[in-house]
């Protein structure tokens, strides 16, 4: 697979080249500040990060054949999840809503600038528009959530082998500790927030040798810094 777009420095050549040269990914991504928050407390998150980490968000649409977000995503950022800032395909926009709370006035599901896929957890439940279609997932009873595994093989069937999760720090917290990624990207900017929305949120642990310490390569992405962290070596 090659790039779709013209690659800056052999930084970033290095921080692609793994997912360039595979045929099938799950990446996470978040952008957050130096106290670990990716929103306010009233979910403002635009923009966290500098335009830098946004070129990066663009490219990694890019090179994915899905990009997902939650249900909460959707409601609270309104993102478009399209190809803007660079040259390259846009992905297939999928959106977990394992409740079923999502209408479908959200522009995701009518902008028409990329097809969307609705996962739902709701048999009754549906978006039906121009460029949006659901599908229903189901849950185990009494849970509130997918199991990253199921949504990564339901879309696997679907010939989707490049998944890039995008947002928020609930479903990417939830894909990291099902042990469902393969590589994570927390870009950190020199921010501080304050109390507000945490990135990720994992059950705590008594020792330091039970942390999760994957290897990791870091990159200057403006005043950014974006961690690559290898889930899988």
């Amino acid at each position: 697979m090659s790039l779709p777009f013209e690659l800056f420095s052999d930084a970033l050549a290095e921080l692609y080249a793994p997912l360039t040269e595979a045929d099938s990914w799950t990446t996470g991504h978040l952008g957050q500040s130096l106290d670990g928050r990716i929103a306010t407390l009233s979910g403002a998150s635009c923009y966290v990060t500098a335009d830098e980490n946004l070129d990066h968000l663009h490219r990694m649409r890019a090179l994915a054949d899905a990009v997902i977000v939650g249900a909460g995503t959707v409601e609270h950022d309104n993102p478009r999840l399209t190809v803007r800032r660079v040259e390259g395909p846009n992905p297939l926009r999928v959106v977990l809503d394992p409740n079923g709370r999502l209408e479908s006035s959200h522009g995701i599901f009518t902008d028409g600038q990329s097809e969307t896929l609705l996962i739902s957890g709701v048999p009754d439940h549906a978006v039906s528009t121009h460029c949006a279609r659901t599908v229903f997932l189901p849950k185990e009873t009494g849970v509130r959530h997918f199991y990253p595994g199921d949504v990564i093989a339901l879309l696997r069937e679907r010939g989707l082998k490049r998944l890039f999760i995008e947002g928020g720090g609930i479903t990417v917290s939830r894909f990291l500790q099902a042990d469902s990624l393969d590589r994570l990207h927390i870009c950190i900017a020199p921010v501080i927030i304050g109390e507000g929305v945490r990135g990720i949120d994992l059950p705590g642990c008594e020792h330091m040798e039970q942390t999760l310490r994957p290897p990791a390569r870091h990159y200057l992405m403006g005043k950014d810094v974006l961690f690559d962290l290898d889930l899988r070596s």
